[in-house]
């Protein structure tokens, strides 16, 4: 067999054999092996130049042994036969002391998943160093000529993940992604903006540079405004760092026992269930988890191993689906549906800029940076905005203003969307752009 040293390394048919060869040898009543590698290529500059050329790759098998209700699990980076051999006694060995689980539930039987391929590119895989460093130089040279300093990454990823259980399970994904990001700065004036990608060149890097230096050299000498409630045009990437949090809260059992805002309470302040099926947010608001979104690709199955399928989160601003994990589903007489991701939020065919042209006074926010619970209960978070924050009035962009920090409820941010802006690909998620009625903002920030 030949080494594995790396995801590149890595053919499908050797993770599963390697998997299977675990299996064989176990001694425990049940169990299940995980695979993960990645191999990361990254190239990072500031002031104008580059500052770091780095590539990283990192394998692992997790074993997790079962007798009965009891289980244990231990790991490995090492993957030789006799270090592979020596984990998986390590897990047998502690899963026969471990406590009984109350929270057991059976090992996942074989799933049937889409017969689909992951998002995967050659060319990202093989990316090389003398390319990522052509990219860097296409922006140090657009930024000098700009007149601003820029910082930021080009990035690329090859990831491989497998799963395997002694009940038949087997599931295996290999993927590619790019990621670029970008900050330039001027005197006090900064923007940022950053933008993913299955093939590293479907990134637009010269347009992101050209609209990053432009909003820096406009955010300069920002005016200060008074705290208070105003409109807010979120742009995609900042709205970004919004949204998660709510679909990471839709979790079926912190609401049945009180814990969430999807929780349903009685006239005497008794939990009776969940908000699942209600109108809780703006009819603009469409979440789904789509795997099979043409910007994403994800693999067909979630981290646990059920089928990762297109799936309707949150439907013309009512929540469709709730996560269970499979014992608060075999709890509660419900089928699992697996993890709420990747999300994706349906947009329109409108720019941010329509969105501005539409708005008489307001905020244009560039990006939530810091985002933060105050509240778990009420989702209600803190952060600072960042990188480029604008007045708008009577349609127009008129001026910068000095970032602002924020406490805001996010189930009520999203019952207040107005209007949506074209999607785009986020780190793992696609989103438009949003405009929201009112937004809370607290305090005025030093940040730039």
């Amino acid at each position: 067999m030949t080494p594995i040293t790396s995801p590149q390394s890595l053919q499908t048919e050797q993770a599963l054999d390697l998997l299977e060869g675990i299996i064989a040898q176990s001694q425990a009543e049940g169990i299940t092996v995980s695979l993960k590698a990645r191999d990361k290529a990254l190239s990072r500059f500031s002031e104008n130049q580059l500052t770091q050329n780095m590539e990283t790759n990192k394998l692992s098998v997790t074993i997790t042994s079962y007798y009965g209700q009891r289980s244990a699990s231990a790991y490995t980076t090492d993957l030789t036969p006799a270090s592979l051999a020596e984990t998986r006694k390590v897990s047998e060995s502690m899963a026969r002391l471990a406590p009984e689980d109350p929270e057991w539930v059976p090992l996942l039987e074989p799933q049937s998943y889409e017969d689909r391929l992951p998002g995967y590119s050659e060319l990202t895989a093989n990316f090389s160093p003398l390319a990522r460093g052509e990219i860097v130089q296409q922006v140090c040279t657009q930024a000098k000529q700009g007149g601003v300093e820029s910082s930021g990454i080009i990035s690329t990823d090859v990831s491989v993940t497998a799963i395997a259980n002694s009940a038949g399970l087997r599931a295996l994904g290999k993927t590619t992604d790019a990621d670029f990001s970008v900050t330039a700065k001027q005197d006090n004036g900064s923007s940022w903006l950053q933008r993913s990608a299955i093939e590293v060149t479907d990134i637009p890097v010269a347009e992101i540079t050209a609209q990053v230096i432009e909003k820096a050299i406009a955010s300069r000498n920002p005016r200060e405004i008074q705290p208070g409630f105003y409109p807010v045009i979120f742009e995609g990437a900042a709205f970004a760092s919004l949204l998660p949090w709510v679909v990471w809260n839709l979790n079926a059992r912190e609401a049945d026992e009180g814990r969430s805002f999807m929780s349903r309470f009685d006239s005497e302040g008794q939990v009776i269930g969940n908000l699942l099926g209600e109108q809780l947010f703006s009819p603009l608001l469409q979440v789904e988890r789509q795997p099979s979104h043409p910007l994403l690709q994800d693999i067909n199955f979630c981290s646990n191993g059920l089928a990762n399928t297109d799936l309707s989160i949150i439907k013309d601003g009512i929540p469709q689906t709730i996560f269970y994990s499979r014992y608060w589903a075999q709890k509660m007489g419900k089928r699992p549906q697996g993890d709420l991701y990747p999300i994706v939020m349906q947009g329109s065919n409108q720019s941010t800029a329509d969105l501005i042209a539409q708005t008489d006074r307001g905020i244009l926010v560039t990006r939530a940076w810091y985002v933060r619970y105050v509240n778990p209960r009420t989702l209600e978070v803190t952060g600072m905005t960042r990188d480029g924050t604008f007045w708008i009035e009577g349609g127009k962009i008129a001026y910068p203003i000095k970032n602002l920090r924020f406490n805001q409820c996010l189930p009520a941010m999203l019952k207040d969307i107005e209007q949506v802006s074209q999607v785009q690909r986020y780190g793992s998620l696609v989103v438009p752009g949003v405009k929201v009625g009112s937004f809370c903002f607290t305090s005025i920030t030093d940040s730039i």
